[in-house]
């Protein structure tokens, strides 16, 4: 895949992702869900800290929240832009397609969610018990560098109790799939899958130039 593919699939997920974002948004009060299907609902959320809603004050008592969010964003900026490397060379290598694929992927997830942290704090008001404004005159919910990650997508496939003939875990009430999440995660989760499940052929396969160059210096002259 060339750069030029991989920057177009990045747009793509970043347009998809942002617009959803935006919608939900300014359409959604913070907690209000609608229910799709059975077992699928729309529910806004927002996302402060990793994943899971993990905060690193959660490790580190000793630090605030806000200094905790300001590292978090920091450090997804830093992570974003040696995968943004990582692709340039893998394209420049002509690596294989799979991989190139995965990472165009993992780039596009990790840049569509620090918009969100970077921008959304001064770009929205808050979401609680009202639905947000884009833009607000008197300013929005949190500064720069500060904003928080929405999350919309939640698949409660399935609930209930689990039979108690079951060893350790019977007579316990569980759900499946809990988590909130949104096309941001879906494409990071997706590129990190990809490189697990075809770790062999991502990683092993060599580039085209290397092979020729190999196999011009191994015939007989």
């Amino acid at each position: 895949m060339s750069l030029k593919k991989a920057t177009l699939l990045i747009f793509i997920i970043l347009l998809i992702d942002q617009v959803s974002k935006i919608y939900i948004k300014t359409h959604f009060q913070l907690g209000e869900d609608v229910t799709v299907f059975s077992w699928f609902k729309i529910a806004f959320i927002e996302n402060d800290g990793m994943a899971w809603g993990t905060k690193l004050s959660d490790f580190i008592p000793s630090v605030s929240d806000q200094l905790a969010k300001l590292i978090l964003t920091l450090f997804r900026i830093i992570a974003v832009i040696g995968i943004g490397i990582w692709l340039v060379n893998a394209t420049k290598k002509k690596n294989s397609k799979i991989l190139v694929f995965a990472i165009a992927l993992i780039f596009a997830g990790a840049l569509g969610n620090i918009i969100d942290s970077v921008f959304y704090g001064i770009l929205f008001s808050d979401s609680s018990m009202q639905v947000a404004t884009f833009l607000p005159e008197d300013g929005g919910y949190a500064g720069v560098f500060h904003g928080s990650v929405v999350d919309m997508l939640h698949f409660p496939i399935w609930s209930g109790l689990i039979p108690d003939h079951i060893p350790l875990i019977g007579g316990r009430y569980f759900s499946f799939f809990d988590p909130v999440f949104n096309v941001a995660d879906v494409a990071i989760s997706t590129g990190i899958g990809i490189l697990i499940v075809f770790n062999n052929k991502v990683f092993e396969d060599t580039p085209k130039t290397e092979s020729l160059e190999s196999e011009s210096h191994n015939s007989p002259t």
